[in-house]
Formats: structure tokens, sequence, C-alpha cells
């Protein structure tokens, strides 16, 4: 498993570096560092097999609902989650909105933050306890018909739903990566989405479910 932390503060980097060992005691945790927004748009690039980006809301060269938005243009298959010092529920509400797969305050402890990116990890949403989100007509399926996908986007659509990455799914499938990340842009597209996160959403609210058997 490969992470890519955000965060301007090396002490923060050096400790959630040190918890994210913890995430999964069967599997390696590779995590990699950036102290601005500049520098972790340049390592996603270069890191086509990352599997999770753990982003600082506050971050010297950007925020972090403009950084969320650069990721999910550009890398629309990757779970974004924003780290906040603050609790603040306007912004867990503004970051969701836009695609983040999750929103954590790093007031909280150790064992919330593992918690939090498992279920993140595993295809769903992560908000804090207590938080409800407003909804709002862009949240609303805009058509009275569902998207209609081809079977081998339903296969992946299946995969996407049950928390796999990109680079699981070519293996499951037998697909080149390049193919998979078409598939996922095809699918984004026929939910009218930007994001994997808020594809799995869209998904849900017409009615795909991820054990439903795969096409054949």
């Amino acid at each position: 498993m490969k992470i890519l932390v955000v965060d301007d503060h090396a002490l923060v980097r050096a400790g959630l570096c040190q918890v994210l060992q913890g995430l999964d005691p069967d599997e390696t945790t590779e995590v990699i560092e950036a102290q601005d927004c500049t520098r972790a748009f340049v390592l996603a690039a270069a890191h086509p097999d990352l599997d999770l980006v753990l982003l600082d809301y506050h971050l010297p060269d950007m925020n972090g609902l403009a950084a969320l938005s650069v990721f999910g243009k550009r890398h629309p298959e990757l779970p974004v989650v924003i780290l906040s010092g603050s609790a603040n529920p306007s912004i867990a509400q503004r970051v969701l909105e836009h695609g983040a797969a999750g929103f954590i305050t790093k007031s909280g402890l150790s064992d919330e933050l593992l918690h939090a990116l498992r279920q993140v990890l595993s295809g769903e949403v992560y908000a804090p306890a207590g938080f409800i989100p407003n909804q709002s007509a862009s949240q609303q399926p805009s058509d009275t018909s569902a998207p209609i996908f081809t079977p081998r986007q339903l296969e992946v659509l299946q995969l996407l739903l049950g928390g796999y990455s990109n680079r699981d799914i070519s293996e499951q499938l037998s697909l080149s990566d390049e193919t998979v990340k078409n598939h996922v842009t095809s699918i984004l597209r026929g939910f009218g989405v930007k994001t994997r996160t808020q594809a799995a959403l869209e998904a849900g609210r017409w009615g795909y479910d991820k054990s439903a058997p795969l096409a054949r």
C-alpha cells in the first residue's frame, strides 16, 4: 500500500508516517511525504500506484479545497482524505461535496484515523461522528434514467464500489492500467461526476450494488 501525506509541518508528517504503519498488519505501508501542494502534484504524477492521499486543508501554497479540485481533475480515481485542525462542519461539508473521500480532524485519536482510512480504502466515504451532510440539488440525480454502461464497465464499476484500486482492478480483470483508467473515466462521465468517491455515491443512489455478481 502506498499513501501520499501532504502537510507543511515535518513533525505532523513524521507522526502520521508512524501511525500509518498500523493501517494494515498484513501489508507494508509505504508513505511518501510532501510539504506543499506543488510537491504533492509532482509526486502523485510520479507514483501512479498511489492508493490514497492524506491532505492537510491549510497549506502555504493552496488550500485543501483547491488542491482537491486539482487531484480530482488529474487523478479522478485516487481517493483524497482531508485532514484539518478545525472541526468546522462547513469545511467538512464543502470538501465532501467536492469529492473528498473523507474529512478527519487532527484532534482525533490514532485509532480513529486508522478506522477512517480503512473505511475509505474499502470504498466508503468517512465523515466525523455526528456530522449530518446538507442535501443540495447538485447531490440529487439530475435525470430519471440511470446511466448505461457496457458489460466491461459494469465489471469495473462493481470492483470500484468494492474499494478496489485501479491496480487491483487491472489484475482482477486482466486489463492494462490505461484501459482501467479509461473505463473509470467513462463511469465518472456517465454519472456526471468528477471523482471516484462521487461516482460511488451516485452508484448507490441509482441502486448499483457492489455485491452483485460480475457480468460475464
